[in-house]
């Protein structure tokens, strides 16, 4: 018995793997298969268009972040029931933490799951040269089990079938269709502003239209021989998703336009943890949820929507006096912004928020920062302790100010070195690094033991 899962790779960023990835998903729900989607690495943008084209959520796979079970585990669990699974790449396929290994990059993550790959390739101004492209990826790819490729940008069908001869040759892989260079089928500019358009559907005509486009130029039926595979094999009793324990706790978790940056599994495993998850919106004004005992508020982009959350007092006012009052709350990036006394944006149009947190944020037009972080507790705080290690990563355009004091809630290393971050106060970690939770369950564990002491003693 076979399963089929394929990574959609590409030789570099900007080679059209995330148009060639939509485009396939779209093409294969035209043919009637459920597909599942994955992205390598941390990015919450690309998972949003899977997740539209193929109407199940998509996960990330970080090899960095997380241990090579882990990344299984999540694998398996979000491909059950699914016909293929459809794992995207980031930048190139050996691209990642260390430039001397695989580690962190495409490659890893093709090895770990024992996917085949599918190479994307630019061949905009080439020929016979592609084959030399695909023939260094084979040499160096020992371990990356590349069994095919597709050509982008090409010219026309003639170009194509001359790449095609070339690199079939010399590469002895198939190259299984092409896209044509066309600008009106380019994915628009990626942007943190982009990720309601996909959710309210605006995109569903461009992506129908590349499901057509594929069909058109790309050999599914190949593919689908391709993309076979030999099953899976784990540890089922050590699964992150096997644990499951009655409920015991309700979260309350902020999702909408604003706030929507999340890793799926931190939600599944705070569920298979005792925890009971009541979404709100802040954007449209609800009250924090009756009865909760803890919070949670991701990442998005609140400066999006500054002027609106900020003439939302009912969220402020309760989620201000739920916090104050000692609520067990995780606020990552976004939501740590959104706690702070004000947001002032690019325009220096000024705007109030929730002011639990004493200080304001002012937005830059260039990117403030990038990149894994490991980080460690510090005393005080509830879900990640002095003795305890967890992996994240940090991406934004903001930076925080304050006259007060602040007591950091962690320590976090990155590529620049090592320094304290993070604000906390009450029973509040706020902080601009997002946490994997499954880089240390414990910080799970923490907060539902936590949560319920609070519930018991509060």
């Amino acid at each position: 018995m076979t399963e089929r899962r394929i990574v959609i790779a590409g030789t570099g960023s900007g080679v059209g793997k995330t148009t060639l990835t939509i485009g396939l998903m779209s093409a294969l729900r035209k043919k009637g298969l459920t597909v599942q989607g994955f992205k390598c690495g941390p990015d919450y943008i690309d998972p949003s268009y899977h997740t539209a084209v193929t109407n199940r959520v998509s996960r990330n796979l970080d090899s960095w972040m997380l241990a090579k079970a882990h990344v299984l585990d999540i694998f398996t669990h979000g491909s059950d029931g699914a016909d293929i699974s459809i794992i995207e790449g980031v930048m190139g396929v050996f691209d990642g933490k260390n430039p001397k290994t695989n580690e962190g990059s495409t490659a890893e993550i093709s090895m770990i799951t024992q996917s085949p790959v599918l190479l994307v390739v630019n061949c905009a101004s080439m020929a016979r040269s592609a084959a030399a492209i695909v023939k260094g990826f084979q040499v160096l790819g020992e371990g990356a089990n590349i069994v095919g490729v597709i050509a982008n940008k090409v010219g026309s069908e003639g170009h194509f079938k001359i790449v095609k001869t070339a690199i079939e040759q010399e590469c002895q892989v198939p190259v299984i269709g092409y896209l044509k260079r066309d600008p009106t089928i380019n994915i628009p500019e990626r942007h943190l502003g982009l990720i309601p358009s996909i959710e309210r559907g605006e995109l569903d005509p461009f992506f129908d239209q590349l499901g057509d486009l594929v069909l058109e130029t790309v050999n599914i039926d190949q593919l689908l021989q391709l993309a076979q595979a030999p099953p899976i094999v784990t540890n089922e009793t050590s699964s992150l998703f096997n644990k499951k324990k009655e409920k015991s706790v309700k979260i309350a978790v902020a999702k909408d336009a604003a706030f929507n940056f999340y890793y799926s599994e931190n939600l599944d495993l705070l569920e298979s943890h005792g925890a009971e998850i009541v979404y709100f919106s802040p954007l449209a004004d609800e009250r924090l949820p009756e009865n909760i005992d803890g919070l949670y508020i991701g990442g998005g982009f609140p400066e999006e929507f500054a002027a609106e959350l900020s003439e939302n007092h009912r969220s402020r006012s309760t989620i201000k006096k739920a916090i104050e009052q000692g609520l067990p709350t995780l606020a990552e990036c976004g939501g740590f912004m959104y706690l702070t006394d004000s947001i002032e944006t690019t325009k220096n149009d000024r705007y109030e928020m929730v002011g639990v947190i004493s200080g304001e944020v002012k937005m830059h037009s260039k990117r403030v920062a990038l990149g894994y972080r490991e980080i460690r507790g510090r005393k005080g705080n509830f879900l990640i302790g002095e003795h305890e290690q967890a992996r994240g990563h940090e991406f934004h355009y903001s930076t925080f100010h304050s006259e007060d004091d602040v007591e950091h809630a962690y320590e976090t290393k990155g590529m620049r070195g090592t320094k304290l971050e993070g604000y906390l106060k009450h029973n509040l970690v706020a902080g601009y690094t997002h946490f994997h939770f499954a880089s240390c369950l414990n910080m799970v564990e923490n907060w539902m033991k936590f949560c319920e002491e609070i519930k018991t003693y509060g």
